[in-house]
């Protein structure tokens, strides 16, 4: 409607006011021209404002008077952008879509609604960006609902205790350093220390236990989130994980974004009554995408030039995983955000943030990886603060006294290295160490089952396997989990159907185990 025939329309109606009041015609004109002079269309002045600056994923937008942080903008060509920082006249914007498209002096409309992102069971084996479009070539994603990419995690009240297992099916972590569901287990070291690797063993290993997967890539390469996305799909692990992906061709918004966007589709299973794993790879880049943000929208930088919500950027992020109450549902999510650290430096201002925000940390040693321990999970510095919560019983009993029998072991290194002459006492105690280290070797996409590591920790413990030859020892594991469905299928069958392991169970491996290694390794018993 045009503003002549907006003028017409109100000069008739007060035309036929004019017939009941007892005003002339002529005292309407200086009315009249008053309104034509201040006449401005309600919906332009609140909700069209203008560009004023573009680029680099920003844009600053003048004229939005009652615009709100989080709300999401509509730009030119389709273009939409989300409200991330609010001054006096002026709101900063970061990007959705191709800068190049807007120019300055561009109009930009509100849209009174939040970031969301379509949600459904149709997710599940598919690729997607951070914005729940499709990249993997199969066609559009019928959504059954949206979420908001920005949500208050659950209370305390909403939440219950963690206390059941997300096994990992590697032996160092399950039996040392257990994962509950509903926990947030930090997985930290240096660049290629096999951070991704341990992430994608406890995917593979969620088959068939009735578990959705969410990997969330951050500033990766597109070779590598393929790469993974055949791997998976190879070992059967792809029609349960969903891989949301801001590669890092995409813009440091989208890179911003994608964990809040993986964590929202997390929450639609979580809510539904399923258990989630979901796996951030890495922070340390999602943190970098957030510091790009900030110093563009001109924030004070403050440590290592990150902005000072650095913090909140991922405490908001983290504790939206959680282990439901039954009045709620019951679900979980459980979270391995993933942090790369340079040279082993854990003080550094990300590391230390993530670390104090979660439960627990495996830290994996560049030194151990490159000589051959692998996962290389450093004993010492690695944590669960679930702990023996997050563990059944029957593996609690056999991984008993591990952690402190692998201190003494790295302890006892250090000081015999210069040594030649040692008494036998200390000789046997370095060799029961090294056969553990060697035990807890494990190939990727090799996981074992929770019967499989009772037996062999229960082996192990009671130093069955110590005298046996180190370069022998993964011979001799293989060997006795081959035979033991044979020699003891009452207790595997206990183990699987309770969770526990009886005392006269627990002897019957032992026993069972020296037979074998007699059998076997005759020289070495």
């Amino acid at each position: 409607m045009t503003k002549e025939s907006i003028l017409d329309a109100e000069l008739d109606e007060l035309r036929r006011l004019l017939e009941r009041v007892d005003i002339s015609e002529g005292d309407l004109i200086p009315l009249m021209q008053e309104a034509i002079n201040n006449w401005t269309p309600d919906d332009l002045n609140n909700d069209v404002g203008e560009v004023v600056t573009v680029g680099d994923g920003i844009a600053t937008v003048k004229g939005l008077k009652e615009v709100k942080y989080g709300e999401i903008l509509l730009f030119a060509r389709g273009v939409r952008g989300m409200v991330q920082e609010l001054k006096p006249g002026i709101a900063g914007c970061i990007l959705f879509g191709d800068d190049r498209k807007i120019t300055s002096g561009s109009l930009v409309k509100r849209t009174k609604k939040t970031a969301a992102m379509p949600v459904g069971e149709n997710f599940l084996g598919r690729v997607v960006n951070a914005l729940g479009a499709p990249i993997d070539g199969y066609g559009k994603i019928e959504a059954e609902s949206f979420r908001r990419i920005e949500s208050p995690a659950p209370t305390i009240i909403e939440r219950q205790p963690v206390n059941k297992p997300m096994e990992t099916g590697l032996l160092a972590i399950d039996s040392m350093f257990p994962i509950g569901r509903g926990q947030r287990e930090l997985i930290i070291g240096d660049r290629q220390t096999g951070k991704t690797a341990i992430a994608l063993d406890t995917i593979v290993n969620q088959k068939g236990k009735d578990v959705i997967c969410i990997y969330v890539a951050i500033g990766q390469k597109a070779s590598s989130v393929a790469q993974l996305t055949e791997n998976l799909k190879k070992r059967g692990a792809l029609k349960y994980t969903i891989i949301v992906a801001a590669t890092a061709a995409d813009s440091a918004p989208l890179q911003y974004l994608a964990p809040y966007s993986g964590t929202a589709l997390g929450e639609y299973f979580m809510r539904k009554g399923n258990d989630v794993l979901i796996v951030y790879d890495d922070l340390s880049k999602h943190a970098i995408a957030y510091r790009t943000l900030s110093l563009m929208l001109e924030r004070s930088p403050g440590r290592e030039a990150y902005p000072g919500d650095v913090f909140y950027l991922h405490s908001r992020l983290l504790e939206r995983s959680a282990h439901l109450s039954d009045a709620e549902g019951g679900g979980s999510m459980t979270a391995l955000p993933i942090v790369e650290t340079q040279a082993g430096d854990v003080s550094a201002y990300i590391p230390t943030n993530v670390i104090s925000i979660t439960d627990g940390q495996i830290f994996l040693e560049s030194s151990l990886f490159f000589s051959g321990q692998r996962p290389a999970v450093n004993v010492g510095i690695s944590v669960s603060r679930v702990g023996g919560d997050a563990q059944t019983k029957a593996m609690k009993k056999a991984s008993g006294g591990m952690k402190l029998s692998l201190a003494v072991h790295r302890e006892m290194e250090v000081f015999t290295q210069f040594s030649s002459d040692l008494d036998e006492s200390t000789k046997a105690q370095l060799q029961f160490g090294q056969g553990l280290m060697r035990m807890l070797r494990q190939r990727q996409y090799h996981p074992y089952s929770q019967t499989e590591q009772v037996i062999l920790l229960t082996a192990a413990m009671h130093h069955v396997m110590q005298p046996v030859a180190i370069d022998k020892i993964d011979e001799f594991c293989k060997g006795l989990l081959e035979y033991a469905p044979e020699a003891m299928p009452e207790v595997i069958a206990e183990i699987e159907s309770t969770g526990k392991l009886s005392d006269e169970h627990q002897q019957k491996i032992i026993t069972e185990a020296k037979k074998f290694r007699d059998k076997m390794f005759p020289s070495e018993g």
